[in-house]
């Protein structure tokens, strides 16, 4: 990353950077988002996961978001406020829709093994739950970086603490989405079902890609609330490489794991369809799971009415 370099304030004495900001780091990170989420969407168009929408938003996001940054390394000293926002908003809201995703990617496991039995939270309440606490985290993040912007130090202030109250609402959902996902896997294997025993089900995969994502995205956000709480002139704020280890890099790897685990493979399970493969180089259509292989007739209509519920 950039070394220690020049500073640029508002007239209230606000710094944009205590660094100057690494075009190379920044470019290189936009091309990275930009490939993901163009994959993402090429995946999403050839097996109609619809649900994907917001994770692709997100990655595009983050691609703006970062040619944001690499923008105003070619304004150093003399950073403007434009391009410092865009990055600053646009890099802090987009993991929340990173998430809202990965929360609609649980029901179709759960529906997969025929377990809504088993799952703590009601699969009509599971999605509605964890998406509406996200999009009021998401509303509140982005409420709270829009009121920083604005050319008072008071004001700048109050967006501070309402974007860690976004933050810490994230966290905590986060944080309910996991031990319900912990609670219906441990109950999944002390009861299992027909179709969670199959060998060639593949649910087991996508719900430990569904923590690792899940894993990432809460660190992610605990840094982000440390870091706002520090304020302008706290020690994360005060380097660069604190972002690019603390975010960037993790978000990277969130929507890596989205194109090799495409959740495609539990839609087509449940009804037929194209299934990405090899990370969106190869597809294959996969066949809807039937009573004979994967469970009773029952069972079956249980996990699809599930799903498209």
């Amino acid at each position: 990353m950039s070394s220690q370099g020049s500073t640029h304030s508002d007239p209230n004495g606000f710094k944009y950077y205590h660094y100057d900001p690494s075009g190379t780091a920044a470019l290189l990170f936009a091309v990275i988002f930009a490939i993901s989420a163009a994959l993402n969407a090429y995946q999403m168009a050839r097996t109609r996961t619809w649900y994907s929408i917001p994770f692709i938003i997100a990655g595009i996001l983050s691609f703006i978001g970062y040619i944001g940054r690499y923008i105003s390394s070619t304004q150093t000293p003399d950073w403007t406020l434009g391009p410092y926002l865009i990055q600053t908003l646009l890099l802090l809201v987009a993991p929340a829709l990173f998430a809202a995703t990965i929360y609609m990617e649980l029901k179709r496991i759960i529906a997969l093994v025929n377990g809504e039995h088993l799952a703590p939270i009601p699969m009509r309440w599971l999605t509605k739950l964890f998406v509406a606490g996200d999009v009021l985290s998401l509303l509140l993040q982005a409420g709270g970086g829009g009121i920083m912007s604005m050319d008072d130090k008071d004001m700048y202030e109050l967006g501070q603490k309402i974007v860690v109250v976004g933050l810490l609402v994230q966290i905590i959902f986060f944080g309910l989405f996991g031990v319900t996902s912990i609670i219906f896997h441990r109950r999944v294997q002390s009861q299992p079902t027909a179709l969670s025993n199959y060998p060639d089900l593949p649910w087991r995969k996508h719900i430990f890609a569904l923590y690792f994502m899940s894993t990432l995205i809460l660190i992610r956000s605990v840094f982000r609330v440390i870091e706002f709480a520090q304020g302008n002139d706290g020690v994360l704020l005060s380097k660069e490489i604190y972002l690019y280890i603390f975010d960037t890099l993790l978000m990277t790897c969130v929507t890596f794991t989205m194109n090799t685990v495409h959740p495609s493979e539990l839609d087509a399970l449940s009804h037929g369809g194209l299934v990405s493969r090899a990370g969106g180089i190869r597809y294959e259509f996969v066949q809807p799971v039937d009573g004979k292989r994967f469970g009773s007739a029952s069972e079956l209509t249980a996990m699809r009415a599930a799903i498209q519920a």
